[in-house]
């Protein structure tokens, strides 16, 4: 059985992915200025750090390469300031969900979710978690859907934050974090040559990398046991991590918010506006646990 914080991660990526993949938010970030996908999705993910330069966002998001980060900043701040990125995001994002998931957005179920999701996100542990102490500074939404979103992208970012901590701790960067997912799931390189900038140099230099350290076979197309061994401590650790988020809820408190995110996980999975071909994508039965 998956740990219960492993369980919300898949229930509530969904839910804070449309802020990245569904067309409000992109037009959104469009129509205030920024030029093209990436500068809007570094912007606006960035934006709670305020008009930092690309070192900190490379640095804080890790596993982009720093080439890619730096076309889009600083260069972004003189086109709209960080709480415009922001509010375009979020705007987007809680529009795009009152879409998806049609009459379920004005629900009591989705109040009482965004109550669980908000508790457990206010409450987490703020040492070590830059880009989540970032997005707490910020104002609580009093409406649910919208602190529904803030919710799950706060709790995601916690996550995020501690994925690193334990990538760091085993070894792996953050370009080489890719690979290693890549080849322990049997994903293409092709995907994050679209997502994140590596292509095939790139990719051969970072498997030999890998291979060096015993964590590739030789054909360089899979985990040797060692990697396989180091790719679970991460994402146990991971899990470990996270899971400080919850402890303010009751077991039935967390098990309530399981039940109540899981059919709104699906209404958004199922708009297919989420690639599945994508570092966030998930399935519908992916879902199910």
């Amino acid at each position: 059985m998956e740990p219960n914080a492993r369980r919300l991660w898949k229930l509530l990526e969904p839910i804070h992915a449309v802020g990245y993949f569904s067309p409000e938010p992109v037009t959104l970030l469009k129509e205030a200025g920024y030029r093209g996908y990436w500068m809007g999705y570094f912007a606006a993910r960035s934006a709670p750090l305020g008009a930092v330069p690309a070192e900190v966002v490379h640095a804080v998001f890790y596993n982009f390469a720093f080439s890619h980060v730096s076309r889009a900043l600083p260069d972004a701040w003189g086109f709209a300031p960080p709480e415009v990125a922001h509010a375009a995001r979020q705007t987007g994002a809680v529009a795009a969900l009152r879409r998806q998931l049609g009459p379920l957005a004005d629900s009591d179920e989705v109040a009482r979710a965004a109550g669980l999701a908000s508790r457990a996100a206010l409450a987490a542990p703020l040492e070590g978690r830059a880009l989540y102490a970032a997005l707490r500074s910020l104002p609580v939404a009093e409406d649910p859907l919208t602190a529904l979103w803030d919710a799950a992208t706060l709790l995601r970012e916690h996550r995020g934050d501690g994925h690193v901590a334990a990538l760091l701790t085993a070894g792996i960067g953050g370009r080489e974090s890719h690979v290693f997912h890549a080849l322990a799931i049997g994903a293409s390189p092709s995907v994050y040559a679209t997502s994140r900038n590596i292509h095939e140099s790139e990719w051969t230099s970072l498997v030999d990398s890998l291979r060096s350290r015993g964590l590739v076979t030789g054909d360089g197309r899979s985990l040797t046991d060692a990697g396989l061994e180091t790719k679970s401590q991460i994402e146990s650790r991971t899990d470990a991590l996270a899971a400080s988020a919850y402890a303010t809820l009751a077991p039935a408190e967390v098990d309530e918010l399981i039940s109540l995110l899981l059919p709104l996980a699906k209404a958004v999975v199922a708009s297919e506006e989420i690639p599945q071909q994508s570092p966030m994508g998930l399935k519908l039965d992916d879902l199910d646990g």
